[in-house]
């Protein structure tokens, strides 16, 4: 149990004051799972400071025979009997202006910072807070004195980069009528800039940041229905497998695969306006990829560097594994903050199936009875409580924000139906197969456009419509429809060969040809083709289905396929991805007119 010190304090002669403090100390050490003697006073979820180190800690279980910790960083050296103090709060992270741009653990500790104070190496203990709270930022006080502020109002702004403006927010559950506020200029982040009274009287201090569990989802006015695409550049994603601005994608896909560049063009070519990319296990060589990268990248909306709207959290394989559990949350809760400014922002958790394997690990290490491939039971209500936090909603203040989760998932031995994948595919609408077989044929993005699907297209058929016209939606059904087609008759390809196949079917294998590697396959060092606009990608599907169409006036004459074969067309579109430039599309009436003419050239030969 935990040890009790009683301090007698003498106030005055005739009254004695009895303080009684509870010291908990460590009764057993099992890798970052840490038994602490007694627990009478300690709640689940509380943060606690563990051993002389003071490393930090999250109460997981609290028993009658004792409480269990689980440690954010490595235990190694942690003797028995050494003390734990507890903060009495959740495991909190502090948001505010200072977040874009920076580099955090999976704990929300800024990685420059500790650089810069303990070397290239994290020392333990290290307690950094995410903002620096010594820098000064130029704000703008909005609020005015007998304003009424609720919760979610905006007070104050700071140009935070010079594409993001930083709003920042009356906590959630607090509300009152403004009675001081500071001047425009310089201030600290835990500076006070403005003072409201509430109902009961009381007054409370707002300055520029606020602290938030990260287990918490932040809460919001209403939840908008899905009507805005998250536009990519990337044409198999765009096209026919859309994700929607507050929607939830996969990525599964086997080692190799290319789940990680994905993610990174999503990450660079996305029209979110911030980006948070959570490295949750990743190798510490792909984090520094992405850093040196993004840095050096452009943003293509302002020209900037594109690290001005990038928030990186980092957990790579050799980190505590307690601390990659908490990462995801970390990371969608500092979204969920700049969300409820009004901001579309976009997650990339790289992999959530490395945060599930450290689920059960800590699962293990608790003695938990284990469920599908060791997994814990509440394997699937943790998945859901993450992906359920994306989201189009109207914030507290009455702005329309959203968040769009895109989580990847590395089964091992690409097997689609180990648990995460089965359980991530419960909770999210867009499913981006990637194929091992297609990575190695070198063709990237490897989504397969069999095995993935998009339950968002209806939702975003009016959209579409209203921006490309309803012709668009008509080509991608056909193109699709041509893709299925081919899948079935290389089967048959398969065992009898191609060359007993009539003309028409051998039309149809062509045609997906070009689409699989003119338009589906995409260069993603490319100058041309690593992002490409709708109104293009548009383009080259209507070039690609006048070809098909035109195709069939020979086949209506009895003039055999290869003929048109021979002329070199289908090479030709197959390269208008490089050809066509982004910003000039008048080239597509050019390749409109070549189809004709060739046609028309084979007809006069041949009649």
């Amino acid at each position: 149990m935990g040890a009790e010190i009683v301090f007698f304090l003498f106030c005055e002669p005739e009254r004695l004051m009895v303080l009684t403090v509870t010291k908990y100390t460590i009764q057993a050490i099992n890798g970052p799972v840490v038994t602490v003697c007694g627990g009478k006073g300690l709640a689940v979820l509380d943060t606690v400071y563990v051993g002389h180190l003071r490393l930090i800690g999250e109460v997981v279980s609290v028993r009658p025979s004792g409480t269990v910790v689980q440690v954010y960083e490595d235990t190694a050296g942690l003797l028995v009997g050494e003390p734990i103090e507890t903060t009495d709060a959740p495991l909190s992270i502090l948001l505010g202006p200072g977040l874009l741009s920076g580099i955090f653990d999976g704990i929300a500790r800024p990685l420059r910072r500790i650089e810069a104070e303990c070397g290239s190496f994290i020392k333990r203990g290290v307690n950094l807070t995410s903002l620096n709270t010594e820098a000064s930022w130029n704000c703008r006080i909005v609020a005015k004195v007998g304003d009424m502020l609720s919760s979610g109002a905006v007070y104050a702004e700071v140009q935070e980069t010079s594409t993001i403006l930083h709003k920042c927010l009356v906590p959630p559950a607090l509300s009152g009528t403004v009675v001081s506020v500071g001047d425009d200029g310089q201030y600290k982040v835990t500076d006070t800039v403005v003072t409201i009274k509430d109902v009961k009287g009381i007054l409370h201090e707002l300055t520029l940041c606020q602290t938030w569990p990260i287990r918490k989802a932040r809460p919001f006015l209403e939840r908008m229905p899905i009507t805005y695409p998250l536009i990519t550049g990337q044409r198999i994603i765009d096209t026919l497998f859309p994700v929607a601005k507050g929607g939830c994608a996969a990525v599964p896909g086997p080692f190799g695969a290319g789940k990680t560049i994905t993610q990174h063009q999503l990450a660079k070519w996305s029209d979110a306006d911030i980006i948070v990319y959570i490295g949750c296990g990743e190798r510490g060589n792909e984090m520094t990829q992405v850093l040196e990268e993004f840095s050096e990248l452009k943003d293509p909306k302002t020209g900037r560097p594109l690290m001005e709207r990038t928030i990186l959290i980092a957990n790579t394989s050799n980190m505590p594994v307690a601390a990659r559990e908490a990462s995801i949350y970390t990371g969608v809760t500092i979204a969920e903050y700049y969300r409820d400014m009004g901001y579309a922002v976009a997650v990339m958790a790289d992999s959530t199936s490395r945060w599930a394997e450290a689920l059960r690990e800590i699962s293990g290490r608790l003695e938990e009875m284990p469920a599908e491939e060791g997994y814990p039971a509440y394997l699937p209500s943790r998945l859901a409580e993450f992906y359920e936090r994306a989201g189009y909603i109207k914030t507290l203040s009455g702005e329309e924000g959203s968040l769009t989760i895109i989580g990847a998932v590395s089964p091992q031995g690409g097997d689609f139906s180990e648990p995460v994948t089965q359980n991530t595919k419960r909770f999210i609408r867009t499913f981006w197969a990637l194929d091992r077989q297609l990575a190695y044929a070198r063709h990237f993005p490897s989504i397969h456009w069999i095995n993935s699907y998009s339950e968002y297209f209806e939702d975003l058929r009016p959209w579409y419509e209203a921006q490309l016209g309803a012709d668009f939606v008509q080509l991608r059904s056909r193109v699709a429809a041509l893709l299925q087609e081919e899948s079935q008759l290389m089967e048959i390809v398969k065992l009898i060969g191609s060359d007993i196949l009539p003309d028409d079917q051998k039309l149809t294998i062509e045609i997906a040809r070009v689409i699989r590697t003119g338009f589906l396959q995409q260069n993603a060092y490319h100058a041309v083709d690593t992002y490409v606009p709708l109104t293009k990608q548009k383009g080259m599907l209507a070039a690609i289905l006048c070809l098909y169409d035109e195709a069939k006036r020979l086949l209506q004459l009895s003039i055999p396929i290869v003929f048109l074969k021979d002329s070199g067309i289908f090479d030709r579109l197959a390269r208008m991805k490089y050809d066509v430039p982004n910003d000039d599309l008048s080239l597509f009436t050019d390749i409109h007119e070549e189809i004709v003419d060739t046609v028309d050239l084979i007809i006069r030969q041949n009649s």
